[in-house]
This record gives C-alpha cells, sequence and structure tokens, in this order.
C-alpha cells in the first residue's frame, strides 16, 4: 500500500508507517500513514521557524485566495472526505459529510476575514502624537488535535492560523491521520509557500513532545484530554508560550415539566448517543424535575430502541462504532462502575454483533443515579448516559452546575423565565435552550470554563485573540 507521507519544508518524507483501521470493519486497513520522529519534528519547527517572516507579511489577497481554494475544494469533494471520515473515525456518513461541510465553511469565513484584517488609530492624550494599534501573527503555532472531529477541528485550527499569518506545525491523534492528510494535501496544492504548513503524523510522546520542549514553537492550540492539557500548560509556562486548551467536559441537559416532550427526548438523545457520544460537547447528564421525570424516562428509552447501530458506511445507522478497543474498554468498565454505584441501567450497555467486525456497542442509559457518582462526575466519551432526578429547576441547576467542567449546558422548558435565568446562571461557556448541547456554529465563539478550557475562545472573529499579538505604535507628528 501506498505511505502517505509526513509535509515537512513543502517535501512529502517519511518511510515509516501506521496502519490506519476502520472501526466499522477491523478487517479493513484505511491506508498506511507517515509515523514521525522527534527529528521530523524538529526539522518541521524550522522550517515553520524560516517561512514565518515571509508568509506574516504576505498580503492579505493572497492568504484570501489560498484559503477560499482550500474551501473549495473541502466542498467539491465533500463525499469523498466524508466517506473517509465516516472510515476512520466510525461517524455516520450523514455525520461525517456535514462535518466536511463545516470544515469547508470554516476556510470560507477565514478567507473572508483575511479580507477585513483591520487595527485602529486613535489620538494620544499628548499633542501632536499619533497611536496605532494593530495586529501580527504570533510566529509558529504548534496544532494538536483529537480523534473525535477528524477535519473540523484541524480546520478551525489552521484556517484562522494561517489567516492571521502564521506558520503551523500539525499533530493530528494518531488514530484519525486520513482526513488530515488530505486536508494538508489540499492546503498545499492550493498554493502555500514551502514551510508555511507542515504536517507530522505520529505518537503524541514523540511528536507531541518535541513540540512542547521546543522554544521556536510560540503557540500551541490543543484539544484532548485533561491530563494531556495540563502537561502542555506546564511545558508551555516553561518557555514563555502561548497556549490554549479545550479539554473535557461534563455537559448537563436539565429537562422541567413543563418540557414539550419530544423536543426534550430528541434533544437528549442527539447530545448524548450521537457520534456515538463522542463530542466533547455531548449532555451525559440528564438532570430530570420530578413532574417529568418518568414520563421523559419513558420516552427516551423508546427512542433509544428505534436507533440502528451499525456499520458508519451503511444506509440508516444512527449510531456507529466506537472509535478503538482502547475507548470501548472504557465505555465498558464505566458501565459495570455505574451497575456497582447502584444506578439502574435502564437500557443498553451491552456489545453488539454485526456484518462486520468493529467496536460496536449499544447507547446506555442509566437512571436513578446521583451527581455524586462516577459516571455523574467524569468524562466517559461513549454513548453513556444518566438521568439524576431533581425536585425543581432551583436543585436542577444546582446540580447542573455541580462539577468541575464548564463547556456546554442545555435545557427543555417552554417558561421564558427558566429560560432566560437558566442562560444567566449557568455555568457553561455554551448554553442551548430546547436543543442538543452538541452542535454549534462556525462563525461564533466556542469554548468553555472552569475546568474545560484555558485561554482565549476558538472560532469566529474571537479566534484572533490566540493567533495574534497586538501591537501599539506612536508617532511624532
Amino acid at each position: 500500500m501506498t505511505i502517505y507521507q509526513n509535509l515537512i519544508a513543502g517535501e512529502w518524507v517519511g518511510s515509516n508507517a501506521t496502519k490506519n483501521i476502520n472501526p466499522s470493519d477491523t478487517n479493513e486497513v484505511v491506508g498506511l500513514y507517515a509515523d514521525g520522529s522527534a527529528e521530523d519534528t524538529k526539522n518541521a519547527i524550522a522550517a515553520a521557524k524560516a517561512a514565518f517572516p515571509a508568509w506574516s507579511r504576505s498580503g492579505i489577497w493572497e492568504r484570501h485566495v489560498i484559503l477560499k481554494k482550500a474551501g473549495d475544494e473541502i466542498m467539491a469533494r465533500k463525499d469523498e472526505l466524508g466517506a473517509l471520515l465516516a472510515r476512520e473515525e466510525g461517524k455516520t456518513l450523514p455525520e461525517a459529510t456535514g462535518e466536511v461541510i463545516r470544515a469547508s465553511q470554516i476556510f470560507e469565513f477565514f478567507a473572508g476575514e483575511a479580507l477585513r484584517l483591520a487595527g485602529e488609530v486613535i489620538p494620544s492624550v499628548r499633542p501632536n502624537i499619533g497611536v496605532e494599534i494593530t495586529r501580527e501573527g504570533l510566529g509558529v503555532i504548534g496544532i494538536i488535535t483529537p480523534w473525535n472531529f477528524p477535519i473540523a477541528i484541524p480546520a478551525w485550527k489552521m484556517a484562522p492560523a494561517l489567516c492571521y499569518g502564521n506558520t503551523i506545525v500539525f499533530k493530528p491523534a494518531e488514530l484519525v491521520p486520513a482526513c488530515s492528510w488530505a486536508i494538508v494535501d489540499i492546503l498545499n496544492r492550493a498554493g502555500l509557500p514551502k514551510g508555511v504548513l507542515n504536517l507530522v503524523m505520529g505518537k503524541g510522546s514523540v511528536v507531541g513532545q518535541a513540540m512542547l520542549e521546543s522554544p521556536d514553537v510560540h503557540g500551541i492550540t490543543f484539544t484532548g484530554s485533561t491530563g494531556t492539557g495540563r502537561r502542555v500548560a506546564a511545558a508551555s509556562i516553561e518557555h514563555n508560550r502561548k497556549f490554549q486548551l479545550e479539554m473535557g467536559g461534563k455537559n448537563p441537559m436539565v429537562v422541567l415539566d413543563d418540557a414539550d416532550l419530544n423536543v426534550a427526548v430528541e434533544a437528549a438523545a442527539n447530545s448524548g448517543f450521537f457520534s456515538t457520544g463522542q463530542r466533547c460537547t455531548a449532555s451525559s447528564r440528564l438532570i430530570v424535575t420530578e413532574g417529568i421525570h418518568d414520563k421523559f424516562v419513558a420516552a427516551l428509552t423508546d427512542k433509544l430502541k428505534t436507533l440502528v447501530v451499525d456499520n458508519a458506511l451503511k444506509a440508516g445507522t444512527h449510531i456507529g462504532p466506537v472509535v478503538d478497543e482502547r475507548q470501548l474498554k472504557t465505555d465498558t468498565d464505566y458501565i459495570e462502575i455505574g451497575k456497582k454505584e447502584g444506578a439502574k441501567l435502564a437500557f443498553g450497555g451491552e456489545l453488539v454483533s454485526r456484518d462486520t467486525p468493529g467496536f460496536y456497542l449499544q447507547p446506555t442509559l442509566f437512571t436513578e443515579a446521583t451527581n455524586q457518582m462516577r459516571i455523574s462526575r467524569e468524562e466517559i466519551f461513549g454513548p453513556v448516559v444518566s438521568v439524576i432526578r431533581a425536585k425543581d429547576y432551583d436543585e436542577a441547576l444546582a446540580i447542573a452546575n455541580d462539577t468541575p467542567f464548564g463547556l456546554s449546558a442545555g435545557i427543555a422548558t417552554t417558561s421564558l423565565k427558566h429560560a432566560t435565568h437558566f442562560k444567566r446562571n449557568s455555568e457553561a461557556g455554551m448554553v442551548m435552550v430546547n436543543l442538543p448541547t452538541a452542535g454549534v456554529d462556525f462563525h461564533v465563539p466556542f469554548g468553555g470554563r472552569k475546568g474545560s478550557p484555558y485561554g482565549p475562545r476558538e472560532q469566529g472573529k474571537y479566534a484572533a485573540e490566540f493567533y495574534t499579538t497586538v501591537k501599539t505604535a506612536y508617532t511624532l507628528a
């Protein structure tokens, strides 16, 4: 099989490779992808450093054209890339194609932002002096992305980095190199100068560690586990490096007595179980008030019975496989923990077999859970959801906020009073009313609070806060 190589200083390099396995059919090798070394990473950083002066001073039209061209090609190839994403990550084909479309939209947005770069000219408090405030590229940006959104998250990090004049060393998750390789290939052919974008696939302990140890990486943007995020932070502080982290979540969805039952069930099922529950914004805690609790649980259980778990590429599949064997074991371990803690297994929790060998798990619903149980406090990152009873709105809000995380939160209600109060008092960075907690727009800020993030928000105009540095210049008239 062809080896898909790393891109360093404009050249495709690398002979060592690892297999990319389809979680819907473990007999299928999606492709062989380069396994980069620490030396590869150092070379990529050196190339990005050398390319930065010219790229940071490049014209805004050049950046616009390249980003627009990349976005157009991604959109034109949405079916092909969607199928590739579904094969390597296990997301259903409609979800995977939707993610590809979102990646295209992100590049389109930042192609436009490249033409809207602006600053301020203001008077000084001193006579005959002018003041200019401008934003400039930060330098070499290290990008480390997770496996659950193999094309959207790389897009929302790479597009603003390039828009604002930075150069990149990109390390994707080991489980999903195919979409990352494809997007880098598209950008490379769109006309990026050599060294502006460098791809080093490989182990986090090797490639990621080399990035963390380099004083020539001026900023690192990371999405992934809380433990790894803390290591990124510690290493970055040592080098006085700017860093941006998106980490864990244990997102609540509150369902009040006055909720529209159908709306609440659809939002909860989507939030908790679609994309196999492998979304940082998934709501794995459903906090339901007494008056609607039993009706909601019965209706949600009926909904889960209709969801088809099968090969991600098969028409009619609602939930694909878990991404790999290790994540599957994590999920099943937590199911056993939930049982031992005294929660009631109301639905699912069993491994299932399909026509092709894969990591298939039924959507799992626990009831009679408490907010002190591990299944209610720790991020599982799988299709495992717990229902927690609450006496009333006030208790539900308190339970929702009783978590070390604060990424996303939702409420199902027909009460304007409660919806308004929840939006103001929920301790989360993103709040949804009568909508799934997972599912956000590409042109507005993304991020959380408390233990979920660190640093400026991602996406939209707010991306400039991380990818640029502010300069204030004074001129005597």
